[in-house]
């Protein structure tokens, strides 16, 4: 993390956060989910996604086509929501349980994957179409915890429901110091109104002394701005519901830990130099790798090409550091290009550049890359 300037007071940023839940009964995603992703609400300025889907399609030739490739569901999100900026952060999957996490790709170096855990409560806890799944990251320095539960229904089945949900929560144990139970929620004692909701807690900070200085005391806050059933879709009998929050915090992290100077790109033959820098306490890993990718992306793994940091290093100096990226398998385009700085050590991007173009002249025949390539 980078260190803070004593004398600087980082101000409260105020950022939107869109959470679905939805038991999709098998289904396949429907045509249009605008209203579901809030997408012509003009009012709303979205900076992350968390949507978390029970009952998809679990049968065995639909399991193993999933894993060979992008899940339809998954697939659907990342063709409507990368256009606008949106990159999959995250996701994790059992059986019919998944858990998507997308956010606007400037917030990605200030998000951090600690881990992804998997709870299964069907069937005496061997089998997953019951349980919960969890993505736990760190957000601007914060400790956050996101978990996709499908406990049984009916009324009948109220004590096994309330038995899975703590099972659910003791399961995720984190290996981070300080960390709250998740949830301990005044819902379990009465009977919701809805089959399908969202929950949510925070852990309040401690009130420091009136003379004890604190100049980047913590600020995490969520405001509620709706919560709502979507009844016009039709394809299961369970209605999504949504909730948007407005989250009010004063980041911890101040700066990504790697920079990467768009300015300071050139080309070369078929090869881009790029120059970036990094904080004192940054630990890089001979797995780094940098990536080139077209705006639009849908996730990290769809680089155009990549560069592996330790063995392509061609110079440093003052903490500025130059590596050789190919781009000769790149057909010339006006499209723009961002970089991405991947830590292995965090399993997380930590640095991006901002948007630029190749200049036409750059490009030259293709040719093959006949390196491993990175996947996360």
């Amino acid at each position: 993390m980078a260190a803070m300037n004593p004398q600087t007071e980082l101000r409260v940023r105020t950022l939107s956060i869109h959470v679905v839940t939805w038991n999709v009964a098998s289904a396949a995603p429907p045509p249009d989910l605008s209203d579901l992703l809030q997408l012509n609400n003009l009012n709303l300025n979205l900076d992350v996604y968390v949507i978390g889907l029970q009952e998809m399609n679990c049968g065995i030739m639909s399991l193993l086509s999933d894993t060979a490739f992008e899940d339809p569901w998954s697939s659907f999100f990342m063709d409507v929501l990368s256009p606008l900026s949106f990159v999959k952060v995250s996701s994790v999957r059992m059986q019919g349980l998944l858990l998507l996490i997308f956010a606007k790709y400037q917030h990605l170096p200030f998000i951090q994957i600690l881990s992804t855990k998997s709870t299964p409560t069907g069937l005496f806890g061997y089998w997953g179409n019951k349980g919960g799944i969890n993505i736990f990251l760190k957000f601007y320095g914060y400790y956050v915890s996101i978990i996709n539960c499908h406990l049984p229904p009916h009324m009948a089945n109220n004590d096994q429901r309330l038995e899975h949900f703590d099972r659910i929560l003791e399961m995720q144990n984190f290996e981070a110091q300080d960390i709250p139970n998740i949830l301990d929620h005044d819902e379990k004692k009465r009977k919701p109104a809805w089959t399908d909701r969202i929950l949510w807690r925070l852990k309040r900070q401690p009130q420091a002394a009136v003379h004890t200085p604190t100049p980047s005391a913590p600020h995490f806050t969520l405001f509620p701005r709706s919560y709502v059933s979507h009844m016009l879709y039709s394809i299961s009998d369970h209605k999504p519901v949504t909730s948007t929050f407005d989250l009010e915090l004063k980041p911890l992290v101040s700066a990504p830990l790697i920079t990467l100077l768009p300015e300071s790109l050139c080309t070369e033959e078929s090869d881009l130099l790029i120059s970036y820098s990094l904080t004192a306490d940054f630990l890089s890993s001979p797995w780094d790798w940098i990536g080139l990718y077209k705006v639009g992306l849908r996730h990290i793994n769809d680089y155009v090409s990549y560069v592996w940091v330790r063995d392509n290093q061609v110079s440093f100096s003052d903490g500025l550091n130059q590596v050789y990226i190919d781009i000769s398998d790149i057909p010339e385009t006006e499209d723009q290009f961002l970089l991405f700085y991947y830590s292995n050590n965090l399993h997380s991007v930590v640095g991006i550049s901002k948007p630029f173009k190749i200049q036409p002249h750059s490009f030259l025949a293709e040719g093959p890359l006949d390196e491993a390539q990175p996947q996360i």
